[in-house]
């Protein structure tokens, strides 16, 4: 059943949005945009839990030989099967394979088979990220650098093996190679984490000794709220070293030839302003 048909159905039978995402279990959000038109391809996961509703709707109006009946949510054995099994698994039992089985806008970072929900980003979080990031690519394009910038949403397999699946703000991976299927397979180079109050403890010491371990050769922790960078530049042992806002911070693995300018950065503070 295509996602037209689909739309048609709901129309004909007035299910609201709640209503589907009751019945599928998939976060109201996702259904919202889907059939709003705002995300142009669902992950298969989600199309495949959307058909089999309207699917089972369809058959149970057949069975009652009505045109439209009350939203019924999908049996157990219709689910989808893989989101069943995830429901099943304790954390630390956590797979790659159940990462991508979650559905859009489940946004949840995998450490060592554990899953951690992250909440949506903060409108000043992506200002500060994209800032950066704009330094960084805007520097590796005029220097013709080999490196490539990165920022969230990509998916890093960290560790290289099936229970580590993170998404750092901002990044640079050096090693073309480890591009692989759009993803990074491996440790980047350099990492720059935007913290809140809510990541504080998993950025600052859970994702501080997992880059350490996987090779990363330079973490950089912002704390928008504190206005303080961390700098760890782990190649040299060199950490933690501190800076504030009104600071030209050197990357280190760029020999320091570029160092951002995080004055740039700090018009955006005033959107951690609570009143």
């Amino acid at each position: 059943m295509t996602i037209e048909e689909m739309q048609e159905l709901r129309k004909d039978c007035g299910y609201s949005y709640s209503m589907i995402a009751e019945g599928t279990e998939l976060p109201l959000s996702t259904v919202q945009k889907v059939f709003g038109g705002q995300t142009k391809s669902p992950r298969y996961e989600t199309l495949q839990r959307l058909n089999r509703y309207f699917e089972y709707q369809q058959h149970i109006m057949r069975m009652n030989s009505r045109s439209a009946v009350k939203s019924e949510p999908l049996p157990q054995w219709l689910r989808e099967p893989s989101a069943y099994h995830v429901k099943k698994k304790k954390q630390g039992e956590f797979t790659v394979e159940d990462y991508r089985n979650f559905p859009d806008d489940y946004r949840v970072e995998l450490i060592d088979g554990v899953v951690i929900e992250m909440e949506g980003p903060h409108a000043g979080h992506q200002m500060i990220a994209g800032e950066v990031y704009r330094q960084i690519a805007n520097y590796i394009k005029a220097e013709k650098g080999k490196c490539i910038p990165g920022i969230a949403p990509l998916d890093v397999q960290l560790d290289q093996d099936i229970w580590t699946m993170v998404q750092p703000d901002v990044m640079i991976v050096c090693d073309r190679d480890k591009f692989i299927n759009g993803n990074v397979f491996g440790a980047p180079d350099w990492v720059m984490e935007v913290i809140s109050k809510s990541s504080k403890r998993k950025d600052c010491v859970k994702k501080l000794n997992k880059y350490m371990e996987a090779g990363v050769r330079e973490y950089w922790i912002v704390d928008p709220q504190e206005q303080t960078v961390t700098v760890y530049d782990f190649e040299h042992s060199r950490f933690p070293m501190n800076y504030t806002f009104e600071d030209q911070i050197p990357i280190a693995i760029l020999e320091g030839k570029l160092k951002i300018d995080m004055r740039e950065a700090k018009e955006y503070l005033y959107m951690y302003d609570e009143n």
